[in-house]
């Protein structure tokens, strides 16, 4: 470097290192308060619970808002949901359930909302997940709940339905799966292994290039990307963060039928979200059966003005044809119109399930 441009860099750098000490002690500052807020807490017996969904999302809503640039404001909640994960270790260690091993999209999910100050919970299945919280051994979890492929993911969708958990939060991440092996190639290469979703994301890309690999099914991608580390047999469908916690290395990239191809997971934890301003509310119904019984069920909706955004529909499991409507609202339970839509609604089901009032994404 040249003595004219390291004379014009050199005071910038120097200004941004005296900026990064401020943002530290700025930081640390922070954490004082944080540890303040849980001595205060503790002494009063207050809610044992780390984690407030509506603070949490107001906090990054209202930075996002104030905003002026140039700093892009599609960084702040990555910026910040860091911040408050460290910050909440600080109070407490929380403890995140998600389908494992290391490695999977959940993990992503898990990250991305919880942030990387956590302790992971790596579990065998959905039903591990609910069951890790629900017995104490988690805190909180995370589970995928719809693909914009695939559609729902139906063992969540029968979890939700004998269990207390509530939602407490969304994180929508795009899905990008790439076929990995040990070298890099497919030489030797007799079966592709994933998720029976991500096989089926990724169908006509397989159908295309290897129609005579046998296809495996397995209980995650990640569990896929860990097979495949160990056998030079076998190719896994997985994503990138899996190829890195596996040593594993990209074939193809994009290989997803879809490139909009997206998965909806919820947190869900024994926390009840206040409102946040910008809401979404979770309910599962059933009608009698009757005539009109569906229309009587959605028609307090559209009396007291509030918007679904989701409709799904599974069986009942009783031999009867009947089936429970799994449905999501834009609003808080608390919210005077929502809270009179819903009562309302108990009077016209057979079955009436809140499974939680939850920041929207």
């Amino acid at each position: 470097m040249d003595d004219e441009l390291y004379s014009k860099l050199l005071p910038l750098r120097n200004l941004i290192d005296e900026l990064d000490r401020k943002i530290l002690e700025t930081l640390n500052r922070r954490s004082e308060i944080v540890v303040e807020i849980g001595k205060i807490k503790h002494s009063v017996n207050l809610d044992d619970s780390v984690i407030k969904p509506e603070r949490e999302s107001q906090i990054i809503e209202k930075l996002q808002r104030i905003n002026t640039g140039p700093f892009q404001t599609s960084a702040i909640e990555h910026v910040w949901k860091e911040i408050i994960s460290a910050c909440r270790d600080l109070e407490r260690s929380m403890q995140v359930a998600y389908l494992g091993p290391k490695g999977s999209f959940s993990e992503q999910a898990a990250f991305e909302h919880f942030g990387r100050s956590v302790n992971n919970v790596q579990c065998t299945s959905f039903d591990e997940v609910f069951h890790a919280i629900e017995s104490g051994r988690a805190d909180v979890g995370m589970v995928p709940i719809e693909n914009s492929i695939e559609g729902a993911v139906n063992r969540s969708l029968d979890l939700f339905l004998n269990s207390n958990l509530k939602i407490i939060g969304e994180r929508s991440l795009i899905i990008k799966h790439c076929l990995l092996t040990k070298s890099g190639n497919m030489n030797g290469i007799k079966k592709i292994t994933a998720h029976p979703q991500a096989l089926a994301q990724c169908q006509e890309w397989l159908n295309k290039h290897y129609p005579n690999l046998e296809r495996v099914s397995t209980s995650s991608n990640s569990e896929a990307a860990h097979i495949a580390s160990k056998s030079e047999d076998f190719a896994a469908i997985a994503g990138m963060i899996a190829a890195e916690s596996w040593g594993l290395r990209p074939v193809y990239s994009n290989i997803q039928d879809d490139i909009n191809n997206r998965t909806r997971f919820l947190a869900i934890g024994n926390i009840e979200s206040s409102p946040s301003g910008n809401d979404k509310t979770s309910l599962i119904l059933a009608v009698p059966n009757k005539a009109c019984a569906v229309y009587e069920m959605l028609k307090p909706f559209a009396i007291h003005k509030v918007s679904m955004t989701r409709f799904e529909s599974r069986p009942a499991r009783t031999g009867q044809w009947e089936y429970y409507f799994y449905v999501d609202i834009i609003g808080h339970q608390k919210e005077t119109n929502v809270s009179r839509a819903l009562e309302l609604i108990k009077t016209q089901v057979a079955f009436f399930k809140n499974l939680g009032s939850y920041p929207a994404q």
